[in-house]
């Protein structure tokens, strides 16, 4: 995890959470002139969220922290990038990614104006039905919206569906793959469930279209319990819900 946090009770917290669950931390650096950037959530009775963030320290993220982890960044498989950090820093390491021949998937979160050299480094571009409309200027359907934006460029798109599930859009064809039915708890991390399951099936070498299965059940199960990081699932957990053997 290469990120700042402040120097505060809620970075130590975060910090500590990833050593707990195995993530390298030794990027992540604390700033003492910035708080922890934080997201205040407001869920619906019917488990939909809104969102505002406060960024703190992720303003001070810059290409200057990105190119002095280059060599971790050079030797990764899959390198996952969202935009709550500068999108300069982004760019800057999504260039390394390419430099070494490693999967860049941009995760466009919060919907940002991005340059169009960043979106032809994606493969895969991940988006919700929002983030799509914003980045193609209107809504449309799901099937059209993946096609649209692949013509902006990406190798790959995938449009996350909620509970229908997501669509793929790679060389110049569509793929639907359908979501379980699931009792709605709290919509928040779903996406980010989702991002991080297909980000990890693709560190393995799996295609991308047998990927988005596996993520679209690790979103399915984040949206049957409350909170953020305590709504991700694990491998047994997905294997749970797909009814066969943890991937």
């Amino acid at each position: 995890m290469l990120s700042r946090v402040g120097a505060d009770a809620f970075g130590a917290d975060l910090i500590r959470n990833l050593r707990d669950n195995g993530i390298d931390t030794s990027l992540i650096e604390a700033l003492s002139e910035s708080p922890t950037g934080s997201a205040f959530v407001t869920v619906t009775p019917n488990g939909e969220n809104a969102i505002i963030v406060s960024p703190g320290a992720n303003r001070g993220f810059g290409s200057r922290e990105v190119e002095a982890a280059a060599g971790d960044i050079r030797k990764a498989r899959v390198l996952v990038a969202q935009l709550e950090v500068n999108v300069e820093a982004v760019e800057s390491a999504a260039r390394l990614a390419e430099e070494s021949g490693a999967h860049f998937l941009l995760n466009l979160a919060p919907p940002r104006e991005v340059p169009d050299a960043l979106l032809r480094l994606s493969d895969p571009l991940v988006v919700n039905e929002h983030e799509a409309a914003f980045l193609l200027g209107d809504e449309t359907s799901s099937d059209e919206a993946a096609r649209r934006l692949l013509e902006l460029g990406p190798a790959s798109v995938v449009v996350t569906l909620g509970a229908e599930g997501a669509v793929l859009a790679a060389e110049g064809t569509t793929q639907r793959f359908p979501a379980p039915e699931v009792e709605v708890a709290d919509t928040t991390g779903a996406g980010d469930a989702f991002v991080g399951a297909l980000a990890a099936e693709l560190t393995k070498g799996t295609p991308l279209e047998d990927a988005i299965p596996y993520a679209v059940l690790a979103g399915a199960f984040a949206v049957t319990r409350e909170g953020a990081q305590g709504s991700l699932p694990t491998p047994d957990e997905i294997s749970e819900l797909s009814g066969g053997p943890a991937a």
